[in-house]
């Protein structure tokens, strides 16, 4: 039976939350005779045990508690309730920059986190030629840290956790700061470190990178774990999670562009980009949109290789005699990765009257690779020749695409191999 690694029992995190400085101090100083701060619990009552060997992930949406986790197991904070204990060295990439010297240079900040984990400075310069070789950032390893690029910065920090023979590798988010190039070494060196049966606990929004690398996931919500299981069991929990998160934003907030006040919308059960830019002569106006799975049920996230469905309502507000509903995804660097109409698709649709409203749907296979993308909408038209833009939203949601297994480019090509 493998020994555990990491045992987590019973963990709470109780933060206090002062409307003003004042009322800190005070609380600080024992002066203040009434309790003058709200109490936010960050964790409660976590219970987690991960084995030696195991790679596991942690998601939930912001605020759900993983960053806070991680930083009582590396010994960062300390929990308000329960018992941490750990048996192994640990290495930490938590927040960018965390425990760097911004006024030392690259090597001297390589020396500075070798030495506080308890490497002599004769010991860490043996390290110090694969630390370089692998973060990769020529000349200016013999700069001041406070000059690097966010990307220049996870390639040190990373290079450092992973060649101070840790035990226990930990990890939150900071490798997608990182270009892609990077993340793949990096997640090749989490493939190393499996071969090696050493442990790998960390937090991803990436939830392609949980599916492939993880033996098992945990699943947090508003500092309550949710469940653990199989990486599948946890992202498909993590998409009700979601659901569930912009349902109770739809109840508190208003919703974007001219809510219906009776009945829900399709887009109140997706994430909807708050900078959304809208532009068109508004002769007709997209009322509603969504992303449908498989299931039918609304989501930003979708399984590479399942179907799903893009669906747009447009209420014209004026007579259109021709016009044209499109949609596109591109990549997080704005780049258009692919998109249709339905002129493209040879569907024309029926001339529009001012107050008819049209749904339309795009139904695919999903085959763009694991990764985030951002979806705009259109409807355009012509008048005597003339083309027309009648409403745009660009980049209007995220679509998250959840796969185990990426091949070269944006899009796989289902390559069937045969070796003979």
């Amino acid at each position: 039976m493998p020994k555990t690694a990491i045992k987590v029992n019973h963990v709470s995190k109780i933060y206090k939350l002062y409307d003003a400085p004042a009322a800190r101090l005070k609380d600080a100083l024992g002066l203040s005779r009434k309790q003058n701060y709200r109490e936010h619990a960050a964790l409660k009552d976590i219970t987690l045990d991960i084995k030696k060997g195991e790679t596991v992930g942690i998601i939930g949406t912001n605020g759900s508690g993983k960053s806070t986790l991680l930083k009582i197991i590396t010994g960062v904070i300390r929990q308000t309730k329960g018992e941490v204990e750990v048996d192994g060295r640990i290495s930490a990439l938590l927040e960018l920059g965390a425990g760097f010297n911004m006024e030392y240079t690259g090597v001297e900040n390589v020396y500075l986190q070798g030495t506080m984990m308890g490497f002599s400075r004769e010991e860490i310069g043996k390290k110090m030629d694969a630390i370089l070789e692998f973060a990769d950032i020529g000349e200016f390893v013999h700069q001041p840290v406070k000059t690097y690029s966010s990307g220049m910065f996870v390639r040190l920090a990373f290079a450092v956790a992973i060649n101070i023979e840790p035990e226990i590798l930990i990890v939150d988010e900071a490798l997608s700061v990182g270009d892609v190039f990077f993340q793949s070494k990096c997640y090749r060196k989490f493939e190393e470190f499996k071969e090696l049966g050493k442990t790998i606990l960390f937090v991803s929004h990436e939830l392609s990178s949980i599916t492939k690398y993880c033996d098992r996931a945990v699943l947090l919500n508003k500092g309550v774990k949710v469940m653990e299981g199989t990486p599948k069991e946890a992202v498909d929990r993590y998409k009700m999670a979601l659901v569930e998160q912009e349902e109770a934003k739809r109840q508190e907030n208003t919703s974007l562009w001219n809510p219906e006040s009776d009945g829900k919308k399709w887009r109140d059960s997706i994430s909807v980009n708050p900078e959304t830019l809208e532009y068109g002569d508004k002769k007709a106006e997209i009322i509603d949109f969504a992303v449908v799975d498989k299931t039918g049920k609304i989501t930003n996230v979708i399984d590479k290789g399942e179907t799903c469905t893009i669906k747009m309502k447009v209420l014209f507000q004026e007579d259109v005699a021709e016009p044209i509903f499109a949609f596109t995804l591109k990549n997080l660097m704005g780049i258009e990765i692919t998109g249709t109409n339905t002129m493209l698709e040879k569907q024309i649709p029926e001339p529009k009257r001012a107050g008819d409203i049209q749904e339309v749907s795009f139904t695919q296979r999903m085959t763009l690779q694991g990764g985030e993308y951002l979806l705009s909408f259109g409807c355009t038209g012509y008048k005597k020749e003339t083309f027309q833009v009648h409403h745009r939203l660009y980049d209007v949601c995220s679509l998250t695409v959840i796969s185990g297994k990426n091949t070269v480019g944006y899009f796989d090509m289902e390559s069937k191999v045969v070796l003979g």
